[in-house]
């Protein structure tokens, strides 16, 4: 059974930083792709980034230019550097992988929270 299991979110002030880890129960190179997604309250989860078995990377629009997704495999953590932190980013921030027979899995999510 996989397991993702996330960390890392908190509260920070607007223009602050956080790092979210997503740790894999197994090898990462067995998932297609894996990435974040949020909810914020009343909406809808959205993809904030993704990263393929390949290494290509997209972000949201919303996102780019501030946020970096990247991972290690030797630690089966994928992880999302958040720079210029803005209170529209405040939500529940889930890790997702899909795997290579297209079955999704997912973290129990983690909340950031971002202050004016």
């Amino acid at each position: 059974q996989v397991q993702l299991v996330e960390s890392g979110g908190g509260l920070v002030q607007a223009g602050g930083s956080l790092r979210l880890s997503c740790a894999a129960s197994g090898s990462i190179f067995s998932f297609n792709t894996m990435g974040w997604y949020r909810q914020a309250p009343g909406k809808q989860r959205e993809l904030v980034a993704a990263i393929t078995s390949g290494d290509s990377t997209n972000y949201a629009d919303s996102v780019k230019g501030r946020f970096t997704i990247s991972r290690d495999s030797a630690k089966n953590t994928v992880y999302m550097q958040m720079n210029s932190l803005e209170p529209e980013d405040t939500a529940v921030y889930y890790c997702n992988a899909v795997s290579r027979r297209a079955k999704n899995y997912w973290g129990q999510g983690t909340q950031v929270t971002v202050s004016s």
